[in-house]
């Protein structure tokens, strides 16, 4: 009978062990919950009603829209050049000139053949008035009239040929003057003064700095979101920080076999000069665009069934599931449609790893008022 007392005894002294134990274990998980987490102001994001736009993406090289190829209309040798690389000119300016030693004979032997044309017209139109007289006075036979007449009309054709000869003469000697076709900056100047040129030769190429394009393409299956005169926001190489804007100007009616990709012309205003032709271009086609709560992709969790944010709410780590929307992956944002309002606090980057129901304290955040004491009972 001794014997189960003492049994009965080491097993209530166990029972009483471990329920001591279990409460401290219970301490420590409480404990831990209560522990505050510091998080740091850039692992913190207040949620904000923001534009947000969603459209397909597209990349290309910048060219100028206007571009002017200017080539030699006449051969010879270049006497003098009047612009250099670099240098912005006018439409109409000289840009160089071609020696014109020859083309001048050419047109002071037109000139010469004009006057010897007018001087033979002058004659035959006095010859056929005196036979007019002579055949009204009976004195000649009317075919006297009639071969003066010809040699008139002949007389009269020959200088319409000289005349002709004169003005293509002339044609050409202004060709040995180059001018420029459209204003702009010249991009290219092949020649320099004591060059030979022949016809066709290339002299000069002048761009037009005021309007840029971007050849680019978007995939066949988001043609649907692309139409004429919808924005374009890109950004540029050489240029990081800054975004562009242009319009869709054109659309390439057939997909390129092999890449289903659809060729776009983008225009893009370039009043102040900051683009030039060559630079790499990449954005995205702004297909449409609304108001909506816009979140850092990085304060989404999708790891889950659910997509959920990490939520601060009275000092404490709440997990939230919510409903995504548009995503702009140029900006790395992504719209939520449910779950939480504007001006919620979220956690983003690494801490949306903490565990639901943390407390949560932000670095640099003011402290709340502590509450005032109870006022004592008056005795």
């Amino acid at each position: 009978m001794a014997i189960k007392i003492r049994n009965v005894g080491a097993i209530v002294l166990a029972v009483a062990l471990a329920g001591c134990g279990d409460g401290q274990a219970a301490e420590g998980e409480q404990a831990k919950r209560d522990e505050s987490v510091v998080i740091g102001p850039e692992n913190v994001y207040v949620a904000v009603m923001e534009e947000i736009s969603s459209g397909p993406s597209i990349s290309g090289s910048l060219a100028a829209e206007r571009e002017a190829r200017v080539n030699a209309e006449a051969g010879g040798v270049v006497t003098a050049v009047m612009a250099e690389k670099g240098q912005p000119v006018r439409a109409g300016q000289v840009l160089a000139r071609i020696d014109d030693a020859a083309l001048q004979s050419q047109v002071i032997s037109a000139q010469s053949a004009v006057r010897s044309g007018e001087q033979a017209v002058q004659l035959a139109a006095r010859n056929v008035e005196r036979n007019q007289t002579l055949e009204a006075a009976g004195a000649v036979a009317t075919r006297d009239l009639e071969t003066a007449r010809n040699q008139l009309a002949a007389a009269q054709a020959q200088l319409a040929g000289a005349r002709a000869q004169l003005a293509n003469a002339r044609e050409q000697q202004s060709k040995t003057t180059v001018n420029a076709p459209i204003s702009g900056i010249v991009s290219d100047r092949p020649v320099s003064a004591g060059s030979v040129v022949g016809l066709g030769a290339p002299m000069f190429v002048i761009v037009d700095p005021g309007s840029m394009q971007m050849e680019g393409s978007v995939p066949a299956g988001d043609l649907g979101a692309v139409r004429l005169g919808a924005p374009v926001r890109f950004t540029v190489t050489g240029y990081p920080g800054q975004t562009f804007t242009g319009t869709v100007a054109r659309i390439n009616p057939a997909a390129d076999p092999v890449t289903r990709q659809v060729p776009v012309t983008v225009s893009i205003p370039n009043a102040q000069g900051a683009l030039v032709s060559g630079l790499f271009a990449e954005g995205r086609v702004q297909a449409a665009a609304r108001q909506g709560i816009v979140v850092p992709a990085s304060a989404v969790d999708e790891r889950g069934v659910q997509p959920a944010v990490v939520r601060v709410t009275g000092g404490k780590a709440e997990r939230v599931a919510v409903t995504l929307g548009v995503r702009d992956p140029e900006t790395d944002r992504v719209e939520i449609t449910s779950g939480i309002n504007a001006g919620d606090t979220l956690l983003i980057g690494a801490a949306i790893g903490t565990t639901p129901g943390t407390p949560v304290s932000i670095r640099g955040a003011a402290a709340a008022p502590a509450p005032a004491a109870p006022a004592s009972a008056a005795p």
